[in-house]
Formats: structure tokens, sequence, C-alpha cells
């Protein structure tokens, strides 16, 4: 009787068949994950041997170079320490700063340099805050305010064995829109009068529109009456500018009132004498130095009276 008439011995040769090709199949499957697990542990060995590690970092510092009205420069200072023997690569440099979770600038810093073996790197990422594109955008943000901000910085560095990996960082911080104080010149007092040389003092009133306090060092300006420049000076004059305050300095003035035509005269004789004043001031504040221009354009001074002279009070602003 022919084999193929016996299904018993059919049945039994197709199970040998599938019996052998499973057990050839494990045999592949387990030599394949030997492989791996060799070659596994040939990479741990390595990086036992070697000291392949993660890169660490941290923001160390934030700090801001040059502030004005414009615009305010910072520059935050990132420590990265690589603990391998190979240098690595910073790819990119991704940073954000936002307030209140708005954004106000981000940007890509590619191909930042790298890191040596065994050593740190204190990376700088500059940034350039622009007021009129935060004022712009956000309406509610007002000069002189002071607003919070939050910086996130993601660096993405290649290191072998790990691969490329991504490094999180975050800082938080306060900084200000800055806005120009107000000056008025409250009176002017004369010193010493001749038509060759006079020598008056000036009774400023600084107003500071600031939620900060400015502490003046140095004062520049100019003054003019009915558009004759009687002249001006730099002098270094402390005083402390109080945040949302008026403070009131005296700042001196040499001038020949034979060159200011009939300004000059007009105002002796009482009648109203247009005046303005420009320069700046330098200040140093809780976040730096800053430059910040005053002016007035659109004064009026008249000579007054003392008091006990019989003088009356007006809006105007006094001269004696």
């Amino acid at each position: 009787m022919a084999s193929y008439d016996n299904p018993d011995v059919v049945e039994r040769d197709v199970k040998d068949r599938g019996d052998k090709e499973e057990k050839k199949d494990e045999e592949k499957g387990g030599f394949l994950d030997k492989v791996k697990d060799f070659i596994q542990d040939i990479g741990e060995k390595i990086e036992e041997t070697v000291g392949f590690g993660k890169p660490t970092a941290d923001v160390t510092d934030i700090h801001i170079p040059h502030i004005n009205l414009e615009k305010a420069d910072i520059v935050v200072d990132v420590l990265i320490k690589n603990p391998n023997p190979v240098p690595i690569p910073l790819i990119d440099i991704n940073y954000l700063i936002e307030s209140d979770g708005r954004k106000l600038i981000s940007g890509l810093i590619p191909d930042a340099g790298t890191i040596h073996a065994h050593g740190s790197e204190t990376v700088k990422i500059p940034v350039c805050l622009v007021y009129d594109d935060i004022k712009n955008t956000y309406a509610d943000i007002k000069p002189g305010s002071i607003i919070p901000y939050r910086v996130k910085v993601d660096l993405i560095v290649d290191v072998p064995v790990f691969g490329r990996l991504t490094l999180p960082l975050e800082k938080t911080g306060e900084i200000p829109i800055p806005y120009k104080p107000n000056v008025d010149i409250d009176k002017i007092h004369f010193d010493k009068f001749s038509f060759e040389e006079t020598v008056a003092t000036l009774h400023l009133k600084l107003e500071n529109m600031n939620d900060f306090d400015l502490g003046l060092n140095d004062l520049d300006y100019e003054v003019w009456l009915c558009d004759v420049n009687i002249g001006g000076a730099d002098l270094a004059k402390s005083a402390n500018l109080e945040k949302n305050g008026i403070t009131y300095i005296d700042v001196p003035i040499t001038f020949r009132p034979k060159d200011c035509g009939s300004a000059l005269w007009d105002m002796m004789r009482g009648r109203g004498t247009g005046y303005a004043m420009k320069g700046n001031i330098h200040v140093d504040t809780p976040f730096g130095a800053m430059k910040l221009p005053i002016s007035k354009e659109g004064g009026t001074t008249r000579l007054k009276k003392n008091k006990e002279d019989g003088g009356d009070d007006d809006d105007d602003d006094e001269v004696y």
C-alpha cells in the first residue's frame, strides 16, 4: 500500500517538516537575540571603560548690558558641562522669552559651537527686545512699567552612545519698559547779572514716570529762550528720583544777555517768554545704567516779584 493511501503517514511527514522549520526559526531568532545582546554588552562595556555620560546645563545669569527707551539688549549665560572624553557639538539653540504666557521674542541659533572633552563652557545667548514691537503687540503693556518674563532655552547636542539630546532650561525675572522723565524749569534765580556774563541757577522739576527709582549721576542740558540758545552744561549731579515721584534739583547756567535779543528783556518786563530745554540724564536703576532724554518745549517764563514785594502767583514758571 502506498504511503499516500495512509493519512497518518502524510500528517506525520507534514508535522515533522513543520517542527523542523519552527526549530530553525527559533534557532535563527535566538542567534539574532544573542548578536543584539552581544552588541549591547560591548556598548555598555565601552561606555563603562571610556566613560560616556549625558551633559548637563544651567542658566547661570541673565544680564542687561544696554538698555534705553528703544530697546533692551539681554544676554543669557548658559553653563554646559561635558563629562565625555570627546568633544560634543552643540547643534542648535532654541530660545523663547515670554511674559505671562505671551511671546515677546523667539529665535534659533544654529551650529552654536563645540563643548570640549571633559570640559565646561559658558555659552552666551544674545537677545534684543524692541519695545515698540512689544507695545504694538500688547497694548496693555505701558511705558514705565515692570513686566515679568520667563526665558526658555532648548540646547540640542549630539553625544556618542546616547545620540541627539535636548536639554531644556528655564529662568524667570523682571524687565522694565522705561519711560523718559518730565522736566520743567520751576524757577530761574539770577546769581550775577551783567550784559557780558550772567550767572543763574535753574530750579528744575523732574518727574519720574517709572515704577522704579532712578539714581541720578549726571545731567547734560541746553536751554533756549524764544528760540535763542542761551547755553547749557554737563555736570555731575547726584539725586534719587523716586518712582512715580517729583524731585527738585538746582543746576547752574552762564550766558550773555546781549546775545539773547529781546527775549530776556521781554521776560524782565513781565511779559511771558517761551523757553525750551533739552538734554539727557544718566541714571542707575535696578536693571542697569540708563541714559534717558529730557525735554521741555512750549514752556513760559516771566519775571515775578517776591511775595513780600506784593507779587501774585500764577501758573507760569518764575524768574527771580
